[in-house]
């Protein structure tokens, strides 16, 4: 449901998003893919490189999509308590940052310092249960590198602009209220091994 995560994100929000801009992404990524293997069939080097930046753009904003709703839960579910949801990543957290709190604050100093598009991450380096991160990827540039995302933000304006206008803090602030622990912790426990996880 569109509303399932009022009042942190509005219903109009995620009903643009989805229908919108995510599937904008799906529909060039389709696009891009389908002139790939024409140009493949006729050796078309030039045309093949040309490409290249479409499937990392649109590829990327399908791959960050996705991770980023299954990232998400309703307001007050059981999902949104690190405690109850995440043990070990919040043990991984207190034991990094030397509290949720204070990564939480890093994690939004990161996102705050972000200029123009793109995505704040927390990901997980290593193998399960490895090393924590944080890192930002430019645009809809994806996660690479061996590295697991076991958190994104969306820092697009597109995410938060109908409801949160030029108050980007606010929305940093609040999207805490609905981050679905569950996902997290099952990414970080899995680590590298569980890349499986992120295929779409």
């Amino acid at each position: 449901s569109f509303q399932a995560l009022e009042p942190i994100i509005s219903e109009q929000i995620m009903h643009l998003h989805h229908t919108k801009h995510h599937q904008t992404y799906i529909t060039n990524l389709n696009a891009a893919l389908e002139a790939q293997a024409t140009a493949l069939a006729a050796n078309d080097v030039p045309s093949l490189l040309s490409i290249q930046q479409k499937l990392t753009f649109n590829g990327g904003g399908h791959i960050n999509h996705s991770l980023f709703w299954r990232n998400l839960a309703p307001h007050g579910s059981p999902a949104t308590d690190i405690a109850a949801s995440a043990p070990r990543l919040k043990a991984a957290l207190e034991q990094q940052w030397g509290s949720v709190e204070q990564f939480t604050r890093a994690f939004g100093a990161l996102l705050l310092s972000l200029q123009g598009s793109g995505w704040g991450w927390l990901v997980c380096v290593g193998g399960p249960a490895g090393k924590l991160e944080l890192v930002s990827t430019k645009d809809q540039d994806p996660v690479v590198g061996g590295k697991v995302p076991v958190l994104g933000v969306d820092m697009w304006e597109h995410a938060y602009y109908l409801q949160y206008l030029n108050n980007k803090a606010g929305y940093v602030e609040r999207i805490w209220e609905v981050v679905n622990w569950v996902e997290a912790e099952e990414r970080y426990t899995k680590g590298v091994d569980g890349a499986a996880l992120l295929k779409l």
